[in-house]
């Protein structure tokens, strides 16, 4: 089955264009391999590594689904090897900002620059 709709069914992505575009981004392992072709073929036993909301996921495939069902048949398509937890958040960067000159500091840059007012 391909891995976005794989990703759909199991309720990954909330839609079919999600799960492509994150099947698509570089972004998911399969069994360890980083893969960017929403058509890569998944197989029972496959472990997909992805990021899903501030969380990396793991999970073990147990099943193909020929449709896509409500949550609790989804959540039987897939073993969770790593559940959400504060070990395994994504923590984003923050851009360090320096601090904006003082007024004293930009008058002497203003005559450096020659722009006298």
């Amino acid at each position: 089955m391909r891995l976005d709709k794989w990703l759909w069914h199991a309720r990954a992505c909330r839609t079919r264009t999600a799960a492509s575009k994150l099947a698509g981004s570089g972004q998911v392992r399969v069994n360890g391999q980083v893969t960017d072709k929403a058509h890569h073929k998944v197989r029972q036993g496959d472990v997909l590594t992805f990021p899903q909301g501030d969380h990396i996921r793991v999970w073990r495939i147990l099943a193909m689904a020929e449709r896509r069902g409500s949550a609790p048949l989804a959540q039987q398509l897939y073993e969770d090897l790593k559940p959400p937890s504060a070990d395994n958040r994504i923590t984003p960067v923050q851009p360090r900002r320096t601090p904006r000159p003082a007024a004293r500091d930009r008058r002497r840059l203003r005559t450096l620059i020659g722009k006298q007012e």
